[in-house]
């Protein structure tokens, strides 16, 4: 036992004398451990200034305005029902709500279809407004009214209360219906029993031949 222990103890002495295996190692890690602690402490200060795909900033909200919500919507579609409960649904191209506390739809390319006493109806236009609450659609442009029948009417700056199922319209109003062209200062429609009341300036000129509208004029 004493033979092979002074064995032992001579090989740990090798190994731990000056210019042995251990002794590199030591005088390595003392040149290698402090570099390596430099180099991550580098790499944490200078990570946080290299360009990222995403930028954080702070922002003063008594310096910032705030920018109202806005919505918008490609191929929307409102559905409601009339007063007498039948289904209507309006279609746009491209549907802008400009802010939520104003519940006003700016629409393009517009078409509502309707439901009457003898079959459906639509009507587009190219541009116009859907007002939320009153379920109205605002056309400063034309509006064409085409029934399940074949009849027709277009008219221009008026407003379509869909509930109601009315055309109304002020200021200089203008259009066609079977027959005739006619003009106003405003103008009340009803789509349902094909009515129309000029007020105003009124103008129809009829077109011999052709079906006359039921009309009051003044």
């Amino acid at each position: 036992m004493t033979a092979a222990a002074d064995r032992m103890r001579t090989k740990r002495q090798a190994f731990a004398a000056p210019g042995s295996s251990l002794d590199r190692i030591v005088r390595l890690l003392a040149v290698g451990l402090p570099a390596l602690v430099g180099v991550v402490a580098a790499m944490m200060l200078i990570t946080p200034l290299s360009p990222r795909g995403e930028i954080s900033f702070l922002l003063d909200r008594n310096k910032v305005a705030i920018a109202d919500d806005r919505m918008r919507v490609d191929d929307a579609m409102y559905r409601g029902s009339d007063a007498q409960g039948r289904p209507f649904s309006l279609v746009a191209g491209e549907a802008v709500q400009r802010s939520n506390t104003v519940p006003l739809v700016e629409m393009q390319e517009l078409t509502a279809r309707i439901v009457l006493s003898g079959g459906p109806a639509v009507l587009s236009a190219p541009q116009g407004t859907y007002a939320i609450d009153e379920e109205q659609i605002g056309i400063p442009g034309m509006l064409q009214f085409t029934a399940a029948d074949g009849y027709e009417i277009a008219a221009r700056n008026v407003t379509v209360d869909l509930p109601s199922q009315t055309l109304l319209g002020n200021g200089r109003i203008s259009g066609v219906i079977p027959a005739g062209v006619f003009s106003a200062n405003s103008i009340r429609a009803d789509l349902e029993n094909r009515t129309i009341a000029l007020v105003g300036n009124a103008r129809l000129t009829m077109t011999p031949g052709r079906l006359q509208l039921p009309a009051e004029m003044r």
